[in-house]
């Protein structure tokens, strides 16, 4: 019997899991899973809050001193400035306020990602610098969207799902009049990057030079050189990390990498 009239069939049946395969390798790709968890905060933004009230901009690239920084999300209302990190993750997270790293672990695998509100007061302070308006009118959010679960307390600007909906709206207390509002709106629209592809390149090529040890490195708050220096003292004696070359003028420091 020629083997072909049997797998023939066989083949024809199964080839549809071909591009549902690549489908699901695709979905589970770091930067799809980011782009959908955009989305779904994008949505809830449109849906649950006043849109004549709130007013939201969307992946917003900025100029730093040390090449560029990306926003996912800012709320721009008479209640404050709210800047809003994305995390699509599943799994146990743990982490502190203060930790520099913070712990994803799904059965035996453990993931160790950046502590997402360092991550987002670098924006913050982006957005200060460009709007110049008093830091107290600028709030950090922190959402995690995706079938995760906190393992260990979390400051309250440290939320699930669509619960910064009701961080933001537990501030109503006026910071801004109507005016100041426009005026914030037209700072953010003078002074981002144009949109697009091109400027998320721009943007991969500047975090690549960041985490390259040998590349000349900017401060990201007076734009001095950094330079390497290491801990003397104390239990992380031993380390190295970035600082600026402007000591003590400047007490910027980074982590290696």
């Amino acid at each position: 019997m020629d083997p072909t009239l049997v797998l023939a069939p066989l083949v024809n049946a199964l080839w549809w899991l071909i591009p549902l395969a690549l489908l699901g390798a695709l979905l589970k790709s770091p930067r799809v899973k980011g782009i959908l968890g955009e989305q779904l905060v994008r949505f809830a933004l449109r849906l649950r809050l006043d849109r004549a009230i709130y007013r939201a901009v969307h992946d917003l690239t900025l100029p730093t001193p040390d090449g560029t920084t990306q926003i996912d999300h800012v709320v721009v209302s008479r209640y404050g400035v709210f800047v809003i990190e994305t995390k699509n993750m599943k799994g146990w997270i743990f982490g502190g306020e203060r930790q520099a790293q913070w712990t994803q672990k799904i059965y035996r695998h453990t993931t160790r990602f950046q502590n997402p509100l360092l991550q987002n007061y670098k924006h913050v302070r982006a957005l200060q610098a460009l709007l110049d308006v008093p830091p107290e009118t600028i709030h950090s959010v922190v959402t995690f969207v995706g079938a995760s679960t906190f393992k260990t307390p979390m400051p309250e600007n440290v939320t699930q799902g669509a619960r910064f909906i009701a961080y933001i709206n537990s501030f109503r207390e006026p910071v801004f009049s109507e005016a100041a509002v426009e005026a914030v709106l037209r700072r953010i629209a003078d002074g981002r990057l144009k949109p697009g592809a091109a400027t998320n390149r721009a943007h991969v090529r500047s975090l690549q030079t960041r985490t390259d040890p040998l590349a000349e490195r900017r401060c990201p708050k007076c734009g001095s050189a950094l330079i390497l220096r290491t801990v003397k003292k104390g239990p992380r004696a031993g380390d190295r990390f970035w600082g600026c070359s402007t000591y003590p003028q400047c007490r910027v420091m980074q982590a290696l990498g």
